[in-house]
C-alpha cells in the first residue's frame, strides 16, 4: 500500500482536491469504531417467497442506506460497513453483494410499487421488465468474505488492499479525473454513467464490469434517494484497482501536470472557497 497511498497523495496535488478517496474491500472481521446497520432482515429469494422477511422492520427501525453509512465514515473519518445479517437495505446488500439474486420486492419498489403497501413505488424506471434487466446487467460477484467495508485509502493497513477506489468530488476535479482515466485507458468510452443506485455505482458497476472483462471507471450520484448523503454538486467516480493504478502510473504525463490542467485548477479553488471547504491537505 505504500507506493499506492504515496501516488495518490500526489494525484490529490494534481487535481486540487483535499479528500482521500475511500476504498472498498471485504473481509471476514468487523472494523472496529466504524458505522454499519442493526442487525435485523435477511434478504434472500427463499425468504421472500416463503412470506419470511418482516417488512415492516426492513422499511422500518432497521433500514440504513448504505451511503448514509458512507458519509458518517468520511465525515468522521473512520470506516463504514455492510454484510449479509446487519444489512439495512435490500438494495444495498445485492450491490455490494452481499446476496443474490435480487428480490421481486425490489424490482417492484423501484418501478410500480409493491402490492398492499402504502407506496405507489420510486417510479425511476417505468416497469418491472427494465428494472429486471437493470438488476441482470448490474450484479456483481458475490462477497468473498462477510462485511463490505469502506474506508479512506489513508486508513489502509500495509496488509490491506482495495478492489474500488472511489472518489467523491464536484465537477471541476471530475475532469480531472475523466481525463486521466481515459488518458489511462487508451480509448474514449473509459468512463460510464449507467442507471444505478449510489451504493450501485460505487460496487455493483465496476465489479460488474471488470467480471466481463470491461474496466470503466463509474459516476454516479445520480440516485434521487441518495442525494441527501452527497454534499452539494457533489458525485462519485470509482475505479477499479487495475485501472486506478494505471491512472496513477500515467498521471504525470497526462493533461493534469500541463498548462490547461493548470488554468482549471482555479476553477478547482474557486468551487472549494465558495463551499467554504480549505486548501488541499
Amino acid at each position: 500500500m505504500g507506493t499506492l497511498l504515496a501516488d495518490t497523495q500526489r494525484l490529490l496535488e494534481l487535481l486540487g482536491h483535499n479528500e482521500w478517496p475511500m476504498g472498498v474491500y471485504y473481509a471476514d472481521e468487523k472494523p472496529e469504531g466504524g458505522f454499519g446497520p442493526k442487525p435485523g432482515e435477511i434478504f434472500t429469494r427463499e425468504r421472500e417467497a416463503e412470506g419470511r422477511i418482516d417488512w415492516q422492520n426492513a422499511f422500518g427501525d432497521t433500514f440504513a442506506c448504505v451511503m448514509g453509512k458512507v458519509l458518517l465514515a468520511r465525515s468522521k473519518r473512520t470506516a463504514s460497513w455492510i454484510s449479509h445479517e446487519e444489512c439495512g437495505c435490500m438494495g444495498g446488500g445485492f450491490y455490494t453483494g452481499m446476496y443474490g439474486p435480487y428480490l421481486e420486492t425490489n424490482v417492484l419498489y423501484v418501478t410500480t410499487g409493491i402490492p398492499g403497501m402504502p407506496s405507489d413505488g420510486e417510479r425511476y424506471l417505468p416497469s418491472p421488465e427494465c428494472m429486471r434487466a437493470f438488476m441482470d446487467d448490474t450484479a456483481p460477484p458475490l462477497a468473498p468474505k462477510k462485511y463490505c467495508i469502506f474506508k479512506a485509502l489513508e486508513k489502509f493497513a500495509p496488509d490491506e488492499e482495495p478492489l474500488v477506489v472511489v472518489f467523491f468530488a464536484r465537477p471541476e476535479v471530475l475532469t480531472g479525473l475523466h481525463s486521466l482515466a481515459g488518458y489511462a485507458a487508451g480509448h474514449h468510452n473509459a468512463v460510464v454513467a449507467p442507471f444505478s443506485a449510489g451504493c450501485g455505482a460505487m460496487v455493483a458497476w465496476p465489479l460488474a464490469y471488470q467480471q466481463r472483462g470491461e474496466e470503466r471507471a463509474v459516476l454516479g450520484g445520480f440516485d434521487p434517494s441518495a442525494r441527501k448523503f452527497f454534499k452539494t454538486d457533489e458525485l462519485t467516480f470509482s475505479i477499479t484497482l487495475p485501472l486506478y493504478r494505471r491512472m496513477l502510473d500515467v498521471m504525470e504525463e497526462s493533461a493534469l501536470p500541463r498548462e490547461t490542467w493548470q488554468k482549471d485548477l482555479k476553477k478547482v479553488k474557486k468551487s472549494m472557497r465558495t463551499w467554504g471547504e480549505g486548501a488541499s491537505e
